[in-house]
């Protein structure tokens, strides 16, 4: 399963670098806060599946990375997704390395 860091990721926004970020947390939690990104609650990922990339990189990203790890293991294994990294540590991270003022639920 490929990963990407929240160092990286930021790394790919500044440099301008095409990606698509789906933030798989409930509705409740990004209300609370997001870093952008396409919603697509990990329950739907199935059904909106069309929503998804193909020939650019995705990165799936949940609070902690447990349940973007899951989805972007399904995505791969079950559905041949090559393109799609999950963000490790999550939204937790980013408020941890890039934007301590983020809050997390």
């Amino acid at each position: 399963m490929k990963s990407i860091t929240v160092q990286e990721l930021l790394a790919w926004r500044n440099e301008g670098v095409s990606h698509t970020l789906i933030d798989i947390r409930e509705p409740y939690e990004r209300e609370v806060s997001h870093i952008d990104g396409v919603h697509i609650p990990m329950e739907d990922i199935v059904s909106r599946l069309g929503e998804i990339p193909e020939d650019s990189p995705v990165v799936i990203h949940c609070r902690s990375g447990a349940r973007s790890a899951a989805v972007t293991h399904a995505l791969t294994q079950q559905y041949g997704r090559t393109n799609v990294h999950n963000l490790e540590g999550g939204i937790t991270a980013w408020a941890m390395h890039i934007d301590p003022n983020l809050d997390v639920v």
